[in-house]
């Protein structure tokens, strides 16, 4: 089974747990092989990567770097940061015909090969179902400027099946710049906006568990095992996480310790975070004080 990553350095203490929960519950490890994005990590962070996979055995280890930047700088930015439309490219970086892709901000407690074999009904992707579209973010942009109909589904981006043989055959990655280039200020989710704006409730459909989202101040919100998706601000592992984010003992219980020790610490990069997401902050502190 493939699955692919698209990470930068501020995304490495979460790839960590992402790929230690991941292999730690797959029933065999050893029939995946790993594809990474990267964005400007150095040779330390790679010999980590390959360090923390050949702990569980896999040797089929593909760290890929490009320039988000040089690709997608036209297109608005995430705080600054263009790395998340990485995973649009991964049609021509991945030549199989499928490949799971995953967020940097998971826990995964099911067995990814459980997905082996799905069947896409002929769609490009398959995701979970996120709702209507008209409860997304750009919903004025999708339904009144570009005319979708506001109860097609949406997904979230963070895990998506690629059909990359569809991908492919239909030079879907080119259809997706076309499309950024055609809103590049209207694309507040980066590459989410993009995918929902081509396939909204053109999609096979992922079991629900299999993308949970856990905001900062709520409780756990299924007990059975999911792929847990830590979503929007603050992260467990942003400074203060633990103590805003009730998801941060799952999360810090698939930390081990050369990882902890490489990368939970913090820099300039991390408290300039802060600031970007201190609205984040004060919604978070809020929000769980009042379901206390």
């Amino acid at each position: 089974m493939n699955i692919a990553f698209n990470i930068n350095r501020l995304a490495m203490i979460g790839l960590g747990v992402t790929l230690n929960s991941l292999l730690e519950n797959c029933s065999n490890p050893k029939k995946i092989n790993i594809y990474i994005l990267c964005a400007d990590l150095n040779q330390d962070d790679k010999e980590n990567i390959y360090k923390l996979l050949f702990k569980y055995g896999l040797t089929n280890v593909e760290l890929i770097d490009f320039n988000a930047k040089k690709h997608f700088g036209n297109f608005k930015s995430l705080q600054g940061d263009w790395t998340p439309y990485g995973r649009l490219l991964l049609q021509d970086y991945i030549l199989e015909d499928t490949v799971l892709y995953l967020d940097a901000d998971l826990v995964v407690e099911l067995d990814v090969l459980s997905l082996e074999g799905f069947d896409f009904q002929g769609k490009a992707i398959a995701a979970v179902n996120g709702g209507p579209i008209r409860y997304s973010l750009e919903n004025l942009f999708f339904c009144d400027e570009i005319g979708i109909n506001p109860e097609l589904a949406s997904f979230n981006s963070g895990i998506l099946l690629m059909n990359l043989k569809v991908w492919r055959e239909n030079d879907i990655k080119n259809q997706c710049l076309t499309f950024g280039r055609s809103y590049p200020n209207k694309l507040k989710s980066a590459d989410q906006t993009i995918l929902n704006g081509l396939f909204a409730g053109n999609f096979a459909y992922l079991p629900d568990e299999f993308n949970l989202a856990w905001y900062a101040h709520i409780n756990r919100p299924l007990s059975k095992k999911a792929t847990l998706h830590f979503v929007g601000s603050p992260k467990p592992w942003d400074l203060f996480g633990r103590y805003f984010h009730r998801g941060f003992s799952v999360w810090k219980s698939y930390l081990d310790a050369d990882w902890e020790k490489a990368y939970y610490n913090y820099n300039y990069n991390d408290f300039l975070r802060v600031w970007h997401i201190r609205k984040s902050y004060a919604r978070s502190f809020i929000l769980k004080n009042k379901i206390k």
